[in-house]
């Protein structure tokens, strides 16, 4: 089982950046692929990005290529999102959420474990 703990959210001005760090318990972390989701309100859950279960392969959703990063420390069980040139848009609750290697790691429905969340919001 793994247990995953969102931290680094926060309120910053368009333009701005953040860095996103999600805490991973459980002995078998590294056998998960990692994705970000984001959900504003009244919006379904958006996939942002994804991270394979060595760090060799990642993916993002087409509006985040360029301005995000995702990256992986199998061996402190961490995994970060570095976002860049924040827009009110990207305004969200940011989850991050663990999958089994080889899933559609683009689908939410996908991934076995979550964690609660953590807050970002871009002010205009």
């Amino acid at each position: 089982q793994v247990q995953l703990v969102e931290s680094g959210g926060g309120t910053v001005q368009a333009g701005g950046s953040l860095r996103l760090s999600c805490a991973a318990s459980g002995r078998t972390f590294s056998n998960y692929a990692v994705g970000w989701f984001r959900q504003a309100p009244g919006k379904e859950r958006e996939f942002v990005t994804a991270i394979s279960w060595s760090g060799s392969s990642t993916y993002y959703a087409d509006s985040m290529k360029g301005r995000f990063t995702i990256s992986r420390d199998n061996a402190n069980n961490m995994v970060y999102l570095q976002m860049n040139s924040l827009q009110p848009e990207d305004t969200a609750v940011y989850y991050c959420a663990a999958a089994p290697h080889g899933t559609n790691l683009f689908r939410p429905y996908n991934y076995d474990y979550w964690g609660q969340g953590t807050q970002v919001t871009v002010s205009s």
